[in-house]
């Protein structure tokens, strides 16, 4: 069989340009509209993609309330409990949230993310995260944020946990085993039975040396983001290499770089489409998401139309910093053209085309060895979404690229991806 791409829809609230919510099309409240996730979880079924995934972060993602209060990002509910409303209104699309390791426990979180798999059927995924904004961390009573190397650590015991609770294998009174490590002690298991595909698909986005090692290990699937041909497939290069040390093969992991396209019928209609939501940016708004993404709170005093200064090393994000940063070097591009730009899709790939420019784009990558799929991300709902699903995947499923129907019901025969043992 033809080797096909694979498909995920980021739903965000209004959409994930930074403006979205001024869209004259856009739903203003749709973070708190569950009908408004329904039907966009609908229409990513019925164009057969494989999953949809949610983002979460434990507080307000701008520490200015006024700059929060005029993004798209400021209000939503929590993703476990949207998409366990979601697994009733779907049938066959995986169900994929984020979850902090820095403010969960494994054994509470386990437990979770096995009961979505239960009602839905075998489509739960949950994507690993460890937290790096001094904003969260202040919300959980927390005397900071942990160094970068001391979240990884934590994150890699936590995963061992978790997977050890899915796959059955922690027991401490049959006298099996429980755990009992640095950061965490587990004695009982589980009150469910296996997961109907085995387990919940494990899925990251961590692009840090760190990151990509932790990925290696126990990832699944691996979201990321790369504006470049050469930067996607650098990573995915590197990431699948390191699987052998850990006795794994390439395809055990699908690799699924983020791409922002904006599709229309003719180019200039794509063209216009953008600029249009480009100018729906106030500064203050865009230079305050720039400065969240670098750690950096201060970005203000800066020049706005001189260059990206000089920047220390954080305990932020480390891999998104790196990408911006190196972005306004390559471009030579101003703070306010980079804030400009980082807003439309956060860092990740954007294209505006036809149908048909998006699919090149697109089958470029994919059969260049640089990804393994794509993570979509609509600049504004409905709208986008809708595009994309009505131009684009009709052009794949033509090309062979893309399924025409599901094969399988749960998220890992959709991806591929082995049933554990």
């Amino acid at each position: 069989m033809t080797r096909q791409m694979k498909l995920g829809a980021f739903l965000w609230a209004t959409g994930h340009h930074i403006a979205a919510w001024r869209h004259p099309k856009a739903h203003v409240t749709a973070g708190i509209d569950i009908d408004h996730y329904i039907r966009l979880a609908r229409t990513a079924e019925a164009a057969k993609f494989d999953l949809l995934f949610c983002e979460d972060a434990a507080g307000l993602r701008e520490a200015n309330v006024g700059i929060a209060s005029q993004t798209s990002r400021s209000i939503g509910f929590e993703p476990i409990s949207l998409l366990s409303a979601l697994a009733v209104q779907t049938s066959r699309i995986g169900l994929v949230s984020t979850a902090s390791t820095s403010y969960n426990e494994p054994y509470g979180l386990a437990r979770t993310f096995l009961s979505l798999d239960h009602l839905s059927g075998g489509r739960a995924g949950w994507n690993l995260v460890t937290s790096a904004s001094q904003i969260e961390a202040a919300n959980f009573g927390s005397t900071g944020l942990r160094p970068h190397a001391d979240r990884y650590e934590r994150a890699r015991e936590f995963a061992e946990v978790v997977t050890g609770l899915w796959h059955g294998k922690l027991d401490g009174a049959s006298g099996s085993g429980g755990h009992d490590g640095q950061s965490f002690s587990v004695r009982d298991p589980l009150d469910l039975p296996r997961s109907p595909q085995g387990a919940p698909v494990m899925v990251q986005a961590g692009a840090s040396d760190v990151g990509r090692d932790l990925a290696a290990r126990t990832a699944d699937v691996v979201f990321t983001a790369a504006q470049t041909f050469e930067e996607a497939k650098a990573f995915y290069d590197d990431l699948k290499g390191r699987l052998a040390a850990y006795g794994r093969e390439r395809d055990d992991i699908k690799i699924m770089p983020g791409v922002a396209p904006v599709v229309a019928e003719t180019e200039a209609e794509a063209r216009e489409k953008y600029e249009e939501l480009q100018e729906l940016i106030p500064d203050d708004v865009g230079v305050a998401l720039l400065s969240s993404y670098l750690s950096i709170a201060d970005l203000w005093r800066y020049p706005i139309d001189g260059p990206l200064p000089e920047l220390p090393a954080t305990e932020g994000m480390q891999s998104r910093q790196a990408l911006v940063i190196e972005q306004s070097r390559r471009d030579n591009l101003s703070i306010r053209q980079l804030a400009r730009h980082f807003a439309g899709a956060r860092g990740h790939w954007r294209i505006a085309g036809t149908a048909v420019q998006v699919a090149d784009a697109l089958q470029a990558r994919f059969e260049g060895g640089a990804a393994d799929g794509f993570n979509v991300i609509p600049s504004y709902f409905p709208g986008e979404l809708d595009a994309f699903a009505t131009l684009v995947v009709p052009e794949l499923q033509r090309r062979g690229l893309f399924r025409k129907d599901y094969d399988g019901r749960t998220l890992r025969e959709h991806l591929g991806l082995k049933r554990p043992l």
